[in-house]
């Protein structure tokens, strides 16, 4: 007897083979015993397709389940309690969770071809459009420069999107960044085509680009060819690329330049201060010297920016008796040491270790008429942390933040770090304390930072307290994340709320590394927790097999 059953997509055994086999054997059995329960009357054949379809409707509707979203309402045991509990929802369409532009970028793994079917692709994306959004698509992920290009033009025509200098240079920015040299040019004619006259910012970016990808000469040459985009090259345009040649130590680069339009373009004493800066970084006594005297020469006085270049300069090249005279014969010559000259003196004993005169110009810098900043913290903190005198760091941190200072993110986490590195946790959690006391933001990188050292010392009460801060403070745990959690409850033998923990991680889409797993299951079957450690790993490998096979589709074009 022939039965006449569509077969299931290929793609469902792919997704959850394990549980597609279990259901589809539960559907031969209920088919074997109703073949046997009809020996005295043979049904007919309409009566079998419909059984057939009524069971294979069931092994969908069952396989249907795989892509709902559910939670398991789940008692937790003291301290933990579930980060982000997924709420009971209904079923939706999977690009309902993605960002806009998660979907943006996800028209671009679909493999379309032409321009066209592209452009109606990403037409049809339901997304409200804004500057800020086409940055976060143009910026992430791994878009070829054909894309970014064929996004930008698209997203230029639609409704509420203006054309101005600002939107272009948002895709000249990302294009430089991912050295997409060519494209990149190609935006910037299209710009002035348009009528759209690039800013000196954008050409900038342009300049900076190369240079930071050691194509001086085309940077140079953008700089000759300012008139084909509506610019001059004047004394701002040459500070500019000045600035950009001496930050990338493409010194040598920017004294010809600096040599070569003497005479043809007015200098001024930021000119003069940039190749000073620049030859100070390379401890150039010499050269720092001959820009000074031609700055003289050319009616020029010395200010304190001078004088904060020359000091360091001195310091590098070892000289630091020289750099203290020169401090001390700034008031002869009118010119009061401000805040950045402090700062140079500062850096200079911070080379040679010399603690005792950093704090003595430290503390002469406080009863000037001249306040510490930001760099003056940073540098002494910096210091103190690199020389493991952590509770001077402490001391010089609170006094910051007693100022009025606010470390920014990139700062707390560099003082953060080494804390990190050696000793217990105790003093960058003070840190961190202090920090989030005067409303500093922390970033990512700092809370993983603490986690994993927190995870290592086992103090899974603060480890706990401090997952829960992270999340409140807008940060999304990640697999790191869960990992370092994880393995901080492994090392106590909490391994009810490790279990509790690496499930959610699961239900989330993420599968922490072997390492980990095997660590949690090793320490499960040492407590003879057999059946737990056997049922965690079914999950595992579930998860892991999903976890393929959305690979697997992504490469393919299928964005999930």
């Amino acid at each position: 007897m022939a039965f006449h059953c569509r077969r299931l997509p290929r793609w469902y055994s792919s997704f959850n083979s394990g549980r597609y086999h279990s259901f589809l054997s539960s559907f031969r059995f209920s088919t074997i015993n109703a073949l046997s329960d009809s020996s005295t009357k043979e049904p007919s054949l309409n009566q079998t397709h419909n059984q057939c379809n009524v069971d294979e409707h069931r092994v969908l509707t069952e396989l249907s389940d795989l892509f709902q979203l559910s939670h398991i309402n789940t008692t937790f045991p003291y301290p933990y309690k579930e980060s982000n509990p997924v709420k009971q929802i209904e079923s939706r369409d999977v690009a309902d969770f993605l960002l806009p532009e998660e979907k943006l970028r996800g028209v671009f793994l679909q493999k379309l071809n032409g321009r066209t079917a592209i452009e109606r692709a990403l037409s049809n994306v339901r997304v409200e459009l804004s500057i800020d959004i086409i940055a976060k698509v143009v910026d992430r992920g791994n878009l070829s420069g054909e894309a970014m290009v064929l996004f930008f033009n698209w997203a230029i025509k639609q409704p509420g999107i203006p054309r101005d200098a600002h939107s272009y240079y948002t895709i000249i920015r990302a294009l430089g960044r991912r050295k997409f040299f060519n494209f990149m040019i190609q935006i910037l004619h299209d710009m002035v085509k348009v009528g759209i006259k690039p800013s000196l910012e954008t050409v900038s970016v342009v300049m900076d680009s190369f240079i930071r990808a050691r194509r001086v000469h085309k940077a140079l040459e953008t700089f000759e060819n300012f008139e084909e985009f509506g610019l001059k090259p004047d004394t701002e345009s040459l500070n500019v690329i000045l600035r950009c040649l001496c930050r990338r130590n493409h010194v040598g680069a920017a004294n010809s330049l600096f040599n070569a339009v003497s005479g043809k373009i007015k200098f001024n004493p930021v000119t003069y201060n940039i190749m000073i800066s620049g030859w100070s970084k390379l401890g150039r006594v010499s050269e720092m010297e001959r820009i000074v005297e031609a700055m003289i020469s050319d009616g020029f006085t010395p200010d304190c920016s001078t004088f904060s270049y020359l000091i360091e300069g001195l310091g590098r090249a070892g000289r630091i008796d020289d750099a203290i005279e020169i401090f001390d014969h700034m008031k002869e010559k009118s010119c009061i040491p401000d805040t950045g000259v402090y700062n140079a003196m500062i850096s200079n004993f911070i080379c040679i270790g010399n603690f005792d005169e950093c704090m003595k110009y430290y503390k002469e810098l406080l009863g000037s008429n001249f306040d510490p900043d930001l760099d003056t913290y940073s540098k002494l903190i910096s210091a103190f942390l690199k020389s493991q005198k952590v509770a001077d760091a402490l001391e010089i941190f609170e006094e910051m933040l007693a100022q009025g200072i606010v470390p920014p993110t990139g700062s707390l986490t560099s003082f953060i770090e080494p804390l990190c590195s050696y000793g217990p946790p105790h003093a960058a959690m003070m840190i961190y304390k202090k920090a989030r006391k005067y409303g500093c933001k922390i970033s990512l990188s700092a809370y993983k930072l603490l986690l994993k050292r927190l995870s290592r010392f086992g103090k899974s009460g603060m480890l706990l307290n401090l997952w829960d801060e992270m999340q409140e403070s807008g940060h999304t745990s990640d697999m790191e994340v869960y990992e370092h959690v994880i393995n901080g409850l492994c090392n106590i033998g909490q391994l009810e709320n490790a279990i509790l923990v690496m499930e959610e991680a699961l239900r989330k889409g993420f599968c922490p590394g072997r390492i980990i797993c095997s660590k949690l299951n090793n320490k499960l079957l040492a407590a003879n927790e057999v059946e737990k450690a056997y049922k965690l790993f079914l999950k595992i490998k579930d998860a892991r097999r999903n976890d393929n096979a959305q690979r697997y589709w992504r490469s393919n074009g299928w964005h999930f």
